[in-house]
């Protein structure tokens, strides 16, 4: 029963959710603030009930198009071991519980959480996923959002530089991840009737646009400092990573899509974490290193 669900809330992606508005609330929080626990468990209680709400509900709007591509029959609405109108119960429930725990938080985080939700679970899910080959670029805005949810809980200024570079972070981030999956699952999707890059535009045109998405996405990663604050960890973690990503896209390049997918994917996965994370370590090492 607990294995049913965690996957049909999607367990891994709410883990890393919860990591994203943590990494932006870390970043936003002033030296001088007290700091509430009560403040925190609510914010993060709130993206927990608010993200997993949202991944049972796309379960419940997609089943017929799961139950299609080998990759995600096995999904619990899909596969038939959870009645949709069970999962949309516990969606909805999981939904107001989240947008409420949010609302105490702050305004803004709720405002933020509900937009969240009607562009994933609505325009992206109805509109831009089915019709468009490039929906992963507005279909990022949502994915980005949690850690702008976490900095909007101590900062209401939401386009300082900080903010806009998490921002930018994590939604620069999917597209190489998800077009990566594309390329994997490229026949599943064929298939389901997805229109993705691969199935689309063929293996060569996915393999230039990864490429550019990826390097917008180095690029910001190594103008960190000029948004946040940047010391030594910043050339002991964000450099290297950067360099092998790069390096891993072209060996996954030079092979045509067809060697390297693995490490590429990998390396691109841990870095949106390091990415995120260095400037947190970065503003609150003083904590730490500080002597007497």
């Amino acid at each position: 029963m607990t294995r049913l669900y965690m996957d049909l809330t999607k367990f891994g992606i709410v883990i890393f959710v919860l990591l994203a508005g943590l990494a932006g609330y870390a970043t936003s929080f002033q030296v001088e603030k007290i700091f509430d626990w009560q403040h925190l468990i609510c914010l993060l209680g709130g993206l927990y009930f608010l993200s997993s709400g949202s991944l049972a509900l796309n379960q419940v709007q997609e089943y017929k198009l799961d139950q299609k591509m080998k990759r995600t029959a096995k999904r619990p609405v899909a596969s038939g071991k959870i009645r949709p109108a069970a999962a949309l119960i516990l969606a909805i429930a999981f939904l107001f519980s989240g947008s409420e725990l949010l609302g105490r938080v702050s305004i803004q985080c709720w405002a933020l959480g509900i937009a969240t939700v009607a562009l994933y679970n609505g325009i992206y899910t109805y509109l831009w996923k089915p019709k468009w080959v490039f929906a992963a670029i507005p279909g990022a805005i949502p994915g980005a959002l949690p850690v702008t949810i976490g900095y909007a809980a101590n900062d209401v200024n939401l386009f300082g530089r900080d903010s806009v570079y998490l921002f930018l972070i994590l939604f620069l981030w999917q597209m190489p991840h998800f077009w990566a999956l594309a390329m994997r699952f490229k026949d599943d999707y064929k298939n389901a009737g997805v229109p993705t890059l691969p199935v689309a535009l063929g293996v060569h045109r996915t393999l230039y646009h990864m490429g550019l998405w990826t390097y917008l996405y180095v690029i910001v990663a190594l103008a960190s400092p000029w948004f946040v604050q940047a010391s030594w960890v910043y050339l002991l973690f964000v450099l290297p990573f950067a360099g092998m990503i790069l390096w891993e896209f072209h060996r996954y390049y030079a092979s045509n899509g067809e060697k390297r997918w693995f490490p590429f994917f990998m390396w691109v996965n841990v870095s949106v974490l390091i990415f995120m994370f260095v400037p947190v370590i970065d503003r609150w090492n003083f904590l730490f290193t500080k002597t007497n």
